[in-house]
């Protein structure tokens, strides 16, 4: 509360003016900011952590190299990233051999999202039939995740294999995992860079350097 004392100065004679001195109590206000405080403890909402779920290669050691990699050829497909933002990918069993079969795309929607949803393109048309019933309220919140999941692991969904070079940033990885939940990839993997892979990479970036190198002239 605000007080307001008067001073005339002790003297008596003509009239002055008062000055007056105005103090303000703030011992109100403590109160009502740990209201307030506590208020918004109990009203706010804490926001939620916000998981990613990944498919890592097993390390059971009765496992074989050949069961690990029997994907089949059709629905197999593996991105390579590299660095500066380059993204390189080929379908089926890779064929060291002949670094045609590489091809390069980008992490725009125009690119590699492009490439998975026609690979996907049966399970993304299954999953927005799905999100339509739920919102309609055709099915529950379980049912719901279940059948999800079941759509994703369809024997004819493909398999992504996702390889990073060193050279290759965090950021990458993450948009391409990004990816994965954007077109509804059920089956994906992140494992080791092959030397096939960096082989193929390395003929790819010449050929585009020579062809560079002949259209100049």
């Amino acid at each position: 509360m605000a007080e307001i004392q008067e001073n005339s100065g002790g003297k008596t004679g003509k009239s002055k003016q008062k000055k007056m001195t105005v103090r303000v109590d703030f011992t109100p206000m403590v109160d009502m900011n740990m209201l307030l405080i506590t208020f918004f403890m109990l009203c706010t909402t804490l926001s939620k952590p916000q998981t990613m779920e990944i498919s890592m290669p097993s390390n059971e050691k009765d496992i074989t190299e050949e069961q690990k990699s029997l994907v089949k050829a059709s629905q197999a497909i593996t991105l390579l990233l590299a660095g500066d933002n380059k993204l390189y990918y080929y379908e089926g069993e890779p064929n060291y051999e002949d670094y045609t079969s590489l091809k390069q795309t980008s992490y725009d929607a125009s690119g590699l999202r492009a490439v998975l949803m026609q690979k996907n393109a049966d399970a993304v048309n299954k999953v927005r039939a799905l999100k339509q019933r739920k919102q309609n309220l055709e099915v529950t919140e379980e049912e719901y995740k279940k059948q999800l999941s079941e759509i994703k692991n369809e024997k004819n969904t493909p398999t992504v294999i996702i390889k990073a070079t060193d050279d290759a940033s965090y950021e990458n990885l993450i948009a391409a995992l990004d990816e994965m939940q954007i077109c509804n990839i059920g089956k994906y993997v992140i494992t080791d860079m092959a030397e096939g892979d960096e082989f193929l990479m390395e003929n790819f970036e010449k050929k585009g350097e020579l062809t560079k190198t002949l259209e100049g002239h």
